[in-house]
């Protein structure tokens, strides 16, 4: 069988494809590659307005944090505030209480926590966290000396039975956490501000 040669090429062809893109396919990539650009900036200069306006006014965020006003509350006592819609427990510690909170294992806790991870410093006395239980969002009882406060001498949940002890710790019933601490200052001894992390934010 007659082996097959290859035809010249005539005259003014061009030569075969030798792996590298023509002209006309670099145009075209770079046609593409110029428009997908131009559709990217175009869809960020269209969402912008939209992202911003989503963005939380200086109103609503006024209302993200609370100022309170503790200069009355008694030792053993405390009160409740608002917060983003919640309540806010605000409980000044006796010495006994203190004590009591202090001397558990961490052992012994579901959620390990010591009073002093849950206060701030030089205000050990002051308790403030969110006021829901971390169950099913009941308000617990015990803000104040007259309600029921548990075998723990913290807090109640009269929904699910929950117990909490003097440093708002989990230690009997179906919630999985202590009850929440949020970001607070003292702005001064007598005035705290849930919502801030510091006092240059404040």
């Amino acid at each position: 069988m007659a082996a097959t040669t290859a035809s010249p090429l005539p005259a003014g062809a061009a030569p075969p494809n030798d792996g590298e893109p023509h002209d006309g396919v670099r145009r075209r990539d770079f046609i593409n590659v110029a428009a997908i650009s131009a559709a990217g900036v175009g869809g960020l200069v269209t969402l912008y307005p939209l992202i911003s306006q989503m963005a939380p006014s200086a109103d609503v965020l006024a209302q993200s944090t609370t100022e309170v006003d503790i200069s009355s509350v008694q030792p053993g006592q405390g009160i409740v505030a608002k917060y983003r819609s919640q309540p806010l427990f605000l409980r000044k510690l006796t010495q006994k209480e203190i004590a009591r909170a202090n001397a558990v294992p961490l052992s012994e806790l579901r959620d390990p926590q010591t009073l002093a991870e849950r206060t701030k410093p030089g205000h050990e006395e002051w308790l403030i966290t969110m006021g829901v239980c971390t169950h099913l969002g009941c308000v617990p009882l015990g803000i104040t000396s007259d309600q029921d406060r548990g075998d723990y001498g913290g807090y109640f949940c009269p929904c699910h039975g929950s117990q909490y002890d003097t440093a708002a710790r989990i230690r009997k019933g179906p919630a999985p956490k202590n009850l929440v601490v949020p970001d607070c200052v003292f702005k001064t001894p007598t005035v705290v501000k849930a919502g801030v992390k510091s006092l240059t934010a404040a």
